[in-house]
C-alpha cells in the first residue's frame, strides 16, 4: 500500500510527488502523460529560459522516477473513503489504498467529485494554503484548485506545498526541505 496516490501527471501531481519521494515517502502517481503541458511554450517558469511542455515533462518525469517514485501509465476510475484511507480503483479493476491523496486532475476534476467536493467553474475547488481540501487526507493542486488563474509554475508550487504539509503531518512537526552542497574538503 502506497503511503500517497497522486492522481495526475502535470507540474503539480509531478512537484508532489518529487517532494514526497525524495524524503522517502512511498508515492504513486497515476496519470497518462496526456497534460495540457504537452501544448505549452514555458516562458515564464523560474530557471527555465524557454522549454517546449512535452520537453519539460519528459524531464519532470525522470526527475520523479530517479527520486523512487512509481509513476503508473493509467487512469483512475473511482475513489472513495474507506475509513481512514481512500480507496482508488483503477481501470481494469485494480485496486490502491492510501492514507493520502493528491489531485490533480485540472479543469475537469471528476474524481474529486466522487468525493463530495465541489468544483466552481470560476473558482475551482476550495483548499487551504496547504492544497488542503475539506476532506482530511485529501489535497487539490494546480487547475482544479484555480481555473482560471492556472499556470505551471503555480500548480507545481501547489504540489510542493501538499507534500510538505503531508511530510509535516506525519512527522508531526514542520518539515523544510532543504539540501545542502556538499562540503569542500
Amino acid at each position: 500500500m502506497p503511503d500517497v496516490v497522486v492522481i495526475g501527471d502535470g507540474p503539480g501531481g509531478l512537484s508532489a510527488a518529487l517532494f514526497l519521494a525524495k524524503n522517502k515517502v512511498d508515492v504513486v502517481v497515476l496519470g497518462e502523460d496526456k497534460t495540457a503541458m504537452h501544448w505549452a511554450l514555458l516562458k515564464n517558469y523560474l530557471g527555465i529560459p524557454e522549454m517546449l511542455g512535452g520537453d519539460f515533462q519528459k524531464v519532470a518525469r525522470d526527475q520523479v522516477r530517479a527520486v523512487g517514485a512509481t509513476l503508473r501509465d493509467a487512469r483512475a476510475e473511482t475513489i472513495a473513503r474507506d475509513g481512514g484511507t481512500y480507496l482508488v480503483t483503477l481501470a481494469g479493476g485494480e485496486a490502491l489504498t492510501a492514507k493520502y491523496v493528491v489531485l490533480s486532475e485540472g479543469n475537469a476534476p471528476r474524481l474529486a467529485k466522487q468525493l463530495g467536493l465541489a468544483f466552481d467553474e470560476k473558482n475551482g475547488i476550495a483548499t487551504d494554503r496547504n492544497a488542503r481540501a475539506s476532506l482530511d487526507g485529501v489535497y487539490v493542486v494546480g487547475r482544479s484548485a484555480r481555473p482560471g488563474r492556472s499556470q505551471a509554475i503555480i500548480s507545481a508550487g501547489d504540489g510542493a506545498a501538499a507534500a510538505i504539509d503531508i511530510l509535516s503531518r506525519e512527522r508531526g512537526k514542520d518539515v523544510v526541505d532543504w539540501d545542502e552542497p556538499p562540503k569542500a574538503e
